[in-house]
């Protein structure tokens, strides 16, 4: 803003800049040269809050809450002062002001200001942030408080859980079909530093091959028929600086599995049709319900990939493993399906609870959860106690029988060493099964650590 010099002579120069002030949308304040003020126009009231007669012969500070008074440094400097973040009074708003001497006849006549209210803009900025921390919550829909329970197998996985969320190394979540491998994944993400950004969930099964590759690595226009114009970004691209969580990992061809390797060492991927390698920033976290050893072993998975995803293995233990946690699952899903189907359920009858204690749950937590809602939607709308008459059937698998001790013929003769491993596989199945599958206990009667027997069990394939 330029000095403003004004030849008046005999003109009201008061008269004249009010005329002007009113028939602007700016809000403006002018002082005098003792710096109190001497006109505000109308915009001025609705950004500050302040009535004219309030303001009226105040000095330049009476309505800045935050920030210096550019009439001031004006009326010290003579020279205009450039945009200025101040916050005013009593609105409490946020402007950006300048301001410029009035100068008559080479006399400092005072000082004017032009205020520019940018709490809008502010308010616009802060919900559009919110906006984009609430898209990327949603990308990941759990949270480490989802994860409940307090058993010694929940409480060991959730101190695996954060020491993996401090780290960047790749994690692979094994367990069954219905431990809630995905939750996992969601908590280690949500509490580690990339947790502002995108969490990429991929069904490695539900996707073909060819449809696999082009998803996770994008594609250039014109690689296949049907291809968008001008390409498009792979998941891995969409997950750069966050998370990607390639579920059922053992299901991906050795095509794939052989790309994967590639952004696992190299940080880099290759789209579709293309030459050109893009660097990616991405954790990856791998989970599968298969033995992937054994599908190493087999040839159909490679063994490379294999030791670059099991640099971090977590153990999901199944339900049946950790059945002083059903209590707590059940009062968290019948807060969830209250909510979900407008009921108003309390509790579970202690008979109910105990046949649900009971059952092997080949299902695991998800399974449970079925059986709540399911129970739930049996109930009249007037009870609010689960029965054992509104549970559905439960068809329980079968538990499997342990193997006899290994007795050596002579047909069978071998080195010792697999006959200590038959007889150490033999007797960790025998007390597992007696224990009814219960690690915690499992290990107490070993005098090994709930990890130790952890790694014995995936060595032996016991399950």
């Amino acid at each position: 803003m330029e000095n403003i010099n004004i030849e008046m002579n005999n003109l009201d120069y008061q008269g004249m800049l009010e005329a002007v002030f009113l028939a602007t949308q700016d809000a403006i304040s002018v002082v005098n040269e003792n710096g109190e003020h001497i006109l505000v126009n109308p915009a001025y009231t609705q950004i500050t809050g302040l009535e004219h007669d309030e303001v009226i012969g105040k000095n330049a500070l009476f309505d800045i809450e935050e920030g210096e008074s550019l009439h001031m440094k004006v009326l010290l400097s003579k020279k205009p002062v450039e945009n200025t973040k101040l916050k005013i009074r009593p609105s409490g708003k946020t402007v950006v002001a300048q301001a410029a001497p009035i100068i008559v006849n080479g006399i400092m006549k005072g000082s004017v200001a032009v205020l520019h209210d940018i709490s809008g803009i502010k308010d616009l900025t802060d919900k559009l942030n919110k906006a984009e921390q609430k898209l990327r919550e949603l990308t990941y829909k759990y949270k480490p408080e989802d994860i409940i329970g307090e058993s010694a197998a929940i409480n060991e996985v959730k101190k695996m859980i954060e020491k993996a969320a401090k780290v960047p190394a790749t994690v692979l979540l094994k367990g069954e079909s219905g431990t809630g491998k995905e939750l996992f994944a969601n908590s280690i993400h949500a509490q580690s530093k990339r947790s502002a950004n995108n969490f990429i969930r991929v069904n490695c099964a539900a996707l073909s091959d060819s449809l696999l590759e082009s998803e996770l690595f994008g594609y250039e226009e014109g690689s296949f028929t049907g291809a968008l114009k001008g390409g498009k970004k792979g998941l891995f691209e969409e997950a750069d600086k966050g998370t990607i969580f390639l579920d059922e990992i053992s299901e991906i061809s050795m095509n794939t599995q052989a790309k994967l390797l590639r952004v696992l060492q190299e940080k880099e991927i290759m789209r579709v049709g293309s030459n050109h390698s893009v660097c990616v920033d991405v954790r990856v976290i791998a989970a599968t319900n298969a033995d992937l050893t054994k599908a190493v072993r087999e040839g159909r998975f490679r063994e490379d990939l294999f030791y670059r995803l099991n640099i971090l293995p977590i153990l999901i233990p199944p339900l049946r493993e950790r059945k002083e946690d059903i209590s707590l699952l059940i009062k968290n899903f019948i807060v969830k399906f209250n909510d979900e189907y407008g009921r108003h359920i309390l509790n579970i009858s202690d008979d109910a609870l105990n046949i649900l204690m009971n059952y092997e749950w080949p299902g695991n937590v998800r399974e449970l959860e079925n059986i709540v809602g399911r129970s739930i939607i049996n109930m009249n709308i007037n009870e609010r106690v689960i029965q054992t008459e509104h549970l559905p059937q439960l068809f329980s698998a079968k538990k499997p029988q342990a193997d006899n001790c290994v007795v050596a013929k002579m047909e069978e003769l071998t080195e010792l060493s697999k006959v200590i491993d038959k007889a150490e596989s033999d007797y960790i199945k025998n007390v597992y099964y007696k224990l009814s599958k219960s690690k915690t206990e499992t290990a107490k009667v070993l005098g090994i650590s709930l990890r130790s027997l952890y790694y014995k069990m995936e060595k032996y394939g016991i399950s």
